[in-house]
């Protein structure tokens, strides 16, 4: 029985899961066979409005769902249409471009990269968006410009084969050019992919030394998938990024500012900076910083034009405060 009010429980779902039903629908209709309402309904396990309103999202998204009523009625999808659009919502979509337009703003557009493929997908992602979306994909493309950002690019192809090989908990082995420029033969548990500062990184569990590495993934070459097999282990820190981030910091020192100043005004100050905010008491914001020297806190704290505490440590403290009389001697 359904409900007296006459909502069928079917529409109270959330939007993925109308997703997920909607492209079940798509994979029975794409048989080719024709299907009675009453067998798509029982099929679906859904209440013939339901099934309605299905086929109607259907078409909406581009689908050439045919009917014939009455007697004899039945649904069918008419031919020509093999592969689904994205179904994605207006802010998706727009997610989507703005995504591929910033990832092929980095890197050189190297052939075989990650960010040479976000290039392509940019200049194609409309023609797989239903039609409704596509004039305003296509829009919001010819509007853009991103300026490049020099980073290293990443092989796609090297991504996708660590991705199965993390899936699937087998070891692998490449060369890998270390900072110094030796070249030397790993053999890695993969575990992680990371992202930080335009790089991208490869938490492993190094088989020959025996402890945690962090490996550039624009510097491994030549990899190769074993088929030995290995078992999971506990990551080193909370999470991959804090281990990149421990070892990128090891050597630095941590600084904790109080700044007057807004959130979004801090961050873009210190935009270059591994930086961690948080809000502070009467609109300030606290600080985190790992730095090399104090002199790397002088550009951010200039522009920002805000009274500022420096919590620790005391030597920057003292430093910045040697710095500001020099200033006043000036």
């Amino acid at each position: 029985m359904w409900p007296e009010n006459g909502l069928d429980p079917c529409e109270t779902v959330g939007m993925a899961d109308v997703m997920h039903r909607i492209l079940a629908l798509l994979a029975v209709l794409q048989t080719g066979k024709r299907f009675t309402g009453e067998e798509l309904a029982a099929r679906m396990d859904v209440p013939p409005r339901t099934l309605r309103r299905d086929i109607s999202r259907l078409r909406g998204h581009g689908y050439p769902v045919e009917t014939q009523p009455g007697p004899g009625g039945y649904y069918r999808l008419a031919a020509g249409r093999a592969m689904p659009p994205l179904l994605l919502d207006d802010d998706e979509a727009v997610a989507t471009l703005l995504g591929l337009a910033a990832l092929g703003a980095t890197g050189s557009a190297r052939e075989g990269s990650i960010d040479e493929a976000a290039l392509r997908a940019y200049g194609k992602v409309d023609q797989f968006l239903p039609k409704r979306l596509r004039p305003r994909v296509a829009a919001l493309r010819a509007s853009l410009e991103t300026m490049p950002t020099p980073a290293p690019s990443t092989s796609a192809e090297t991504m996708t084969e660590l991705a199965e090989a993390i899936a699937h908990e087998r070891v692998v082995t490449f060369d890998y050019l270390g900072a110094s420029g030796k070249a030397t033969t790993r053999q890695v548990e993969p575990h992680r992919h990371l992202h930080l500062h335009q790089r991208w990184y490869l938490l492993g569990w190094d088989v020959d030394k025996g402890d945690w590495r962090v490996f550039r993934l624009d510097r491994v070459a030549g990899l190769r998938a074993r088929s030995r097999r290995f078992s999971p282990r506990p990551l080193p820190a909370g999470t991959g990024l804090d281990y990149l981030r421990e070892g990128l910091n090891k050597h630095r020192r941590r600084v904790v500012l109080t700044i007057e100043a807004p959130m979004a005004k801090v961050a873009d100050a210190f935009t270059r900076q591994d930086v961690e905010l948080t809000a502070a008491a009467d609109g300030g914001t606290r600080a985190v910083l790992a730095l090399d020297t104090w002199q790397w806190l002088l550009p951010g704290l200039a522009f920002l034009d805000a009274d500022f505490t420096v919590e620790e440590p005391e030597e920057f403290r003292t430093a910045l405060g040697q710095f500001a009389a020099r200033l006043g001697r000036g």
